[in-house]
């Protein structure tokens, strides 16, 4: 059965990392400015948010609402695990921390083979770098530091685990590969396979390099290149810059700009996102995580609203100002604090796909037809799976090994096994068990 994703955040002591972790979850990771808070790995779950099939979907041969008509999608939607708020869905994804890299990590320096172990099933990293550059390399207290150095050795270190791992067992690797006239492949998937890779990403590798001499001939130049394309296409990387807020950002952030595809880059600040959801909690404010708009009670009665609607608290002038403050740095500068779409662009770069499966095609509920099912809550699940997935995937995903008869979707047309799932397409499916 296909497991989930796991999306690893990495990066060196104190840049970040746990105050990250803790902004994308309600999870409580140990958090401090020193070297090595974070010894375990802490897996925690994130919340990814998509646009909901709620928000693009009516029941069929429903018109326009009216007060006979039932009450809209996004009404009922409420999923069983995260949440729906106007048709944006918080989908779970497992997250992990580990402890912070420092160079000479594949040799051990830091617990660091220990840290590095802890990687070997992720299905990509979010990279924290501390753009404000005030620690150094180790994570120390610092200025004028070139946080791009940390983006350039934090890669290294896995590229030279992965080699130095590698090269201990080349010789017997090579004699098997030649006796038992295996391919390349074949011969790499059996090497690579602790670090969860399967055939597909060993040949995505090789087609990467276009290699014309036969593996027993590879010197350890091409041993190297080898590794260095398998670690890209294997854990493939976003770059979150944070601290984005500090003085010395600005520079550092064009530095790295002109140097990284932009397509993997994510400017936000963590710690403004802890700050936000902390006083929500309290009820100072009202915040919709990833959103540029923060309203306190004097926000909502100037806008109109009487004091019996508004259920905030009064702020005092340092709260007041530490907002205002968060606002012109953070929020109105940067269009958000960017962690949300940390995790969003790490879903971009594994290609996931959000699939809802449900019982009744008709009502998109949980019920069965004529049971008041259409009346029930709807689209309860949402499982993520890699692009390309098919809906027999899918199917095995949820069900297992489970016998299937047949699958529908929208409009109770069947579908194959071997259809690709996609956005908008063949991505609502309700499973029949049973023997067809």
């Amino acid at each position: 059965m296909p497991r989930d994703p796991l999306i690893a955040l990495v990066g060196k002591p104190s840049s970040g990392k746990s105050t990250t972790l803790n902004s994308l979850t309600d999870t409580t990771a140990k958090v401090g400015n020193f070297p090595f808070t974070t010894i375990d790995p802490n897996r925690a779950v994130g919340y990814l948010h998509i646009p909901c099939a709620c928000s693009r979907t009516i029941l069929p041969g429903n018109t326009p609402p009216s007060p006979s008509d039932p009450p809209p999608l996004q009404t009922r939607c409420k999923p069983n695990y995260g949440a729906c708020q106007k048709g944006t869905r918080s989908v779970p994804i497992e997250l992990l921390d580990v402890a912070g890299l420092v160079p000479g990590a594949h040799q051990g320096k830091g617990l660091g083979n220990k840290f590095l172990d802890d990687l070997r099933h992720a299905d990509a990293l979010i990279h924290v770098v501390d753009v404000s550059g005030t620690t150094d390399q180790e994570g120390k207290a610092t200025r004028g530091y070139d946080p791009s150095v940390d983006i350039a050795w934090l890669r290294d270190e896995i590229v030279r685990w992965v080699f130095g791992n590698l090269m201990q067992k080349w010789g017997g690797v090579k004699r098997r590969h030649t006796a038992i006239k295996a391919t390349a492949v074949e011969t790499l998937q059996g090497q690579f396979s602790g670090y969860g890779a399967n055939s597909a990403i060993i040949a995505r590798t090789l087609d990467r390099l276009a290699l014309k001499q036969p593996l027993q001939d590879w010197d350890d130049a091409t041993i190297q290149l080898v590794v260095e394309a398998f670690v890209d296409e294997k854990f493939p990387t976003v770059i979150a810059l944070n601290k984005i807020d500090h003085p010395d950002a600005d520079k550092n952030i064009s530095k790295i700009a002109k140097q990284q595809p932009p397509e993997r880059l994510v400017l936000c600040s963590a710690i403004s996102e802890v700050f936000l959801r902390r006083l929500v909690k309290q009820g100072f404010v009202q915040y919709i995580p990833g959103s540029e708009f923060v309203d306190t009670r004097e926000d909502l009665l100037d806008n109109g609203d009487s004091p019996d609607q508004v259920d905030l608290k009064e702020l005092d002038e340092k709260l007041k100002t530490r907002i205002e403050n968060l606002k012109d740095m953070v929020l109105f500068r940067f269009g958000s604090t960017g962690v949300n779409q940390v995790l969003s662009r790490a879903s971009e770069v594994l290609g996931l796909v959000p699939v809802f499966p449900v019982r009744n095609i008709g009502s998109f509920g949980s019920g069965e037809a004529g049971s008041g099912g259409d009346r029930a809550a709807v689209f309860r699940d949402c499982v993520l799976v890699r692009k390309g997935s098919t809906v027999g995937d899918v199917y095995r995903k949820v069900m297992g090994d489970a016998p299937l008869a047949f699958t529908e979707t929208v409009g109770g047309v069947r579908v194959g096994e071997d259809e690709v799932v996609g956005v908008g397409r063949n991505d609502i499916l309700s499973f029949k068990v049973g023997r067809g």
